[in-house]
Formats: structure tokens, sequence, C-alpha cells
């Protein structure tokens, strides 16, 4: 498709520590497919490692990747075939497309579990699913979801990690009332204390490594933090509900210890591939229940209509905007932790 250099200016992925910001190639629409317009985009853990490591988990990069899941724009051509929202409307996008895939089965209405499911900016399968870091995109028309009144792209920003976390509250069951621990308030980990406010957890404790990101949390709603390098506080918890969303060995160990008999341990955080060690002993003697969370399904449209009423209130997540020209800069700026919370690409 036609175009100047800067509209179709996107972030690639090339390999290990070889991030570009350069031209990209469009082709025409299919019939099913929308041009978006792309204003924001959020820089996800994943895309931080295919740069770093030049893989993420199991997916490991084999061709160059357009990367980019957490998106928002404006239909400026809608589908050929009529379906989705027509030009001029706001949209945030769905990243996941269902699929088959080996014929595993899986649960009717959870998508997500789906074995051939594909994820927009992602090195899962290959040929790649390429994603959405660029001035413009084609994406099917079912991916988009019309903004609703009143909610700016800016503030819709946040859809997509805020729907993982929104998720993960799901599977907790109830926490209206109960006592809530999260491990790691990195932008997840602060979109779930941001989720459990809303809905009406009594306390919401939250750990990490560093001062910043335990701010954030107590901006967001926690009653207290821990500094997760203090094992017995983390143990005296004795939470109803632990959202572990550290992704890491020591903070599953931390969400077995600091719950209750009896409790639930969510684990949101992708832990390394491979056999890990966990406190099974614990589990067992303490009747916990450990359940997996996966991205989302239909949660999107439960959370925009959240931030657009201000139910869900998530400002202080967003902690740096840089131009899409600055990309590499943004993407520094990410990878710390210590100093950054979610940062935003502007398109």
């Amino acid at each position: 498709m036609t175009g100047t250099d800067d509209e179709l200016l996107g972030v690639v992925v090339h390999g290990e520590g070889d991030l570009r910001v350069e031209p990209i190639e469009r082709e025409e629409p299919a019939a099913d497919e929308a041009v978006v317009r792309i204003a924001y985009g959020g820089v996800c853990g994943s895309d931080l490692h295919y740069w770093m490591h030049g893989a993420a988990g199991e997916s490991i990069l084999r061709e160059p990747l357009l990367l980019g899941h957490e998106v928002v724009g404006t239909v400026v051509e809608p589908a050929a075939d009529g379906a989705g929202p027509r030009a001029g409307v706001d949209v945030a996008v769905h990243p996941l497309t269902e699929g088959a895939g080996d014929g595993s089965r899986y649960p009717a209405g959870r998508p997500n579990l789906s074995p051939g499911s594909t994820y927009l900016g992602s090195a899962a399968h290959f040929p790649h699913r390429q994603g959405a870091f660029a001035r413009l995109v084609n994406l099917p028309a079912r991916m988009l979801r019309p903004l609703p009144k009143g909610l700016s792209l800016r503030d819709a920003a946040l859809a997509e990690p805020a729907a993982v976390a929104w998720h993960a509250v799901s599977r907790a069951d109830a926490v209206a009332g109960r006592r809530a621990l999260v491990i790691g308030c990195g932008p997840i980990g602060a979109l779930i204390v941001a989720v459990l406010r809303r809905a009406g957890a009594a306390e919401i404790i939250a750990t990490d490594l560093y001062e910043h990101p335990r701010r954030i949390a107590e901006q967001l709603g926690a009653t207290r933090t821990i500094d997760a390098r203090d094992a017995d506080a983390i143990a005296a918890v004795d939470a109803d509900v632990v959202f572990e969303s550290s992704g890491s060995r020591p903070g599953l160990a931390s969400a077995v210890r600091g719950a209750t008999r009896g409790g639930r341990v969510v684990m949101v955080g992708l832990q390394p591939t491979g056999e890990q060690p966990a406190l099974l002993s614990l589990v067992i003697t303490r009747e916990l229940e450990l359940v997996g969370s996966l991205r989302f399904n239909g949660e999107m449209d439960d959370v925009l209509q959240a931030l657009a009423d201000g139910s869900l209130q998530v400002d202080p997540i967003v902690t740096h905007e840089f131009a899409v020209e600055d990309t590499l800069e943004a993407f520094e700026t990410a990878r710390d932790a210590s100093r950054s919370g979610k940062v935003l690409l502007r398109f």
C-alpha cells in the first residue's frame, strides 16, 4: 500500500538488542480489516523481552517482528465488508485471535485458552503475528472496541493491561470485604491493586523490591506496602487471596507464604520456562488453591466502561510518555522498574 515513510513508521525488533524505528510495508487491507491510525501504545514486558533477549519465554524471534499489542487509535478506513466501527471512531484493540491449533480441547467461551490462539506482536508462531506499533495498521474489525462516550484515547491506553488485571481478579472469585496481597507492583500488579479497590477488597497489601512502584500502589488504593525482601512481614499478611504478578520464583514463594489457610493464589506473572521449585508442602498442608490467569477474554468491555465512568482509577500507573521517534529511550526507561511504571509511545 502506498504511503509516506512518516505514515508507515513502525517499531521493529530484528534480533536480540536490535530495535529499530523504520518504515514498514503495509499491504492492502483484507475485506474484514479496518485501517487504524494508532495514537498510543503501551510498552509491555513481552516487548522488552523480545528486544533484550530475542525471545519472550518460549516465543523465539525467527524473523523481524513489528512489536505492540497495547494500542488505541482511530479508524481511518472501515472494513470493506461493513463489519466493525465506521471511519472516525476511536477504538481500543483486543489483540487475541482464537485458533484451534492442534485440536486440543479447551473450554467454550474461553478463547484465551485456545491452543492455536495468536496475539498481536507475538513470535509464538511462525510466520510471526505482526503487531501494531506503527502509525497506520490494518486490523481485523472484530478486534476493535469503540471507546465509550467521554473516554479519551490517552485515558484508554491502559485498557489492554487493565483487562489482564480484571481477568486475574475474576480468577480469585469474590474479593469484596477480603484481604488481598499483591506480589509485584509493576504495571500489571498496580492495575490489580486498582481493580481490587474497585471490587471492594477490605485490605490490599502490595509488595515490590522498589519504593517507586510501592508508592504507585499506595496512590491506587493499597492500604499498605511491604518491601519484597521482608519475607517475615509478607508471611504475616495472612491474605485470603494472593496475586503473584512478579513472574519470579521468590515471588511465588512469597505468595504461598503470605496466603491464609484455605486461601487462593492467582498466578499472573509468567514464570520462567521449564520446571520450577515451589513450596508445595505448604500448599498441601494449608489446602491452598493455586490457579493460573492468562491474558483475558471479554473483560476489555467492562474495563472501558469502568474507565469511562471513573470507577476504575489508573492515572498514577503511566509515568512516562515518548514520541515514537524516541522508542529506544522509552524502552530503556521501561526496563528500569525502579523509576518507571507504564511507559507509553505516542504515534
